[in-house]
């Protein structure tokens, strides 16, 4: 039986535990015999406390790794500190000898403090990618994915992407069909369109100085619908073409073009959550004036498509 092992750290995230502890024990083959075999460790085996306050009791210390052939890392509360060098060494250890590692959520840190994820594509939460790639430069994090699959090392996104990717492990050690049952068991997709770039907050730019292109830029936001480029812009802010681009990327970190295709998505996204309006009228009233732009644009910037965004957010009526 495949054995897998979930490294619990201090201040492990309960659910990046339990999403796999679940997953993996109750995938079975059609005869009901278990797949897995599901276990969890600490450092030296004793309890220690999760982010929502209970214990959790392991059933083993590092030793346990030895045995294993997939280890999972779940979330912990402290990643952006190294864990004990034990725990890294266990996790190199267990990769060199050819046990399959996986990370839910922020236990990628886990990985690449342990030089697990260097020369590799991973993801994390979308909050933490951007300071799991200045800290790790030799890791490509790809902020966007629900998972990453290197083969021997995989990554998740936050959270409930650690179903995700175990429901895609267990896919390729067991088959579809017993990867479709465990979803149809856990009442969880089996397959999610995109990937969580279409969670991501991305707050407007504040205010600038008096001088500022702010009042330009709420004047722009309020005619998504209608034809807009940077010399419609730069009419209104009384300044050239030239120097109106150069002082909206000072102002806002990007350029005029991409900062109005990023409002027009965001309407887009209003609009699919909040109204019924066909997908056209969508396109129209967003400023892409066509379905297909719409469609182009809205899965570059989001991983997926207006109507499997508008099936996943709009709120479910009362």
């Amino acid at each position: 039986m495949h054995r897998v092992v979930a490294l619990c750290l201090e201040g492990v995230v309960a659910f990046d535990l339990a999403a796999p502890a679940q997953a993996f024990t109750v995938a079975a083959d059609g005869r009901g015999r278990p797949c897995y075999e599901f276990s969890t460790c600490s450092l030296d085996g004793r309890p220690l406390r999760s982010t929502t306050g209970f214990d959790v009791v392991p059933q083993g210390d590092l030793t346990v790794l030895g045995e294993a052939d997939t280890v999972v890392v779940p979330a912990y509360l402290d990643f952006f500190s190294a864990p004990a060098e034990e725990a890294t060494g266990a996790l190199r250890a267990a990769a060199e000898r050819g046990a399959r590692v996986i990370s839910v959520c922020t236990g990628a840190f886990a990985l690449a403090h342990a030089g697990l994820l260097d020369g590799r594509r991973a993801t994390t939460h979308w909050a933490f990618a951007d300071e799991l790639a200045r800290r790790f430069p030799a890791v490509a994090v790809d902020p966007g994915a629900l998972y990453v699959d290197e083969g021997a090392v995989m990554t998740s996104a936050g959270l409930s992407a650690g179903i995700d990717l175990s429901l895609h492990v267990i896919r390729e050690d067991c088959g579809a069909a017993v990867g479709e049952w465990v979803a149809r068991h856990m009442v969880a997709a089996p397959h999610r369109d995109g990937g969580q770039a279409q969670f991501i907050e991305r707050p407007e730019a504040p205010a600038g100085a008096p001088g500022s292109l702010e009042g330009t830029r709420r004047w722009a936001a309020e005619r998504l619908d209608e034809p807009l480029d940077v010399a419609a812009m730069s009419r209104h802010a009384g300044v050239s073409p030239r120097t109106f681009a150069r002082r909206f990327r000072e102002e806002t970190g990007t350029t005029p073009l991409q900062w109005l295709l990023a409002r027009r998505v965001g309407e887009a996204r209003r609009l699919l959550e909040e109204t019924e309006l066909p997908i056209d009228a969508v396109a129209w009233r967003a400023g892409f004036g066509t379905a297909a732009s719409l469609r182009d644009h809205f899965r570059r910037a989001t991983a997926t498509t207006p109507t499997a965004y508008r099936r996943t957010f709009k709120p479910v009526a009362a």
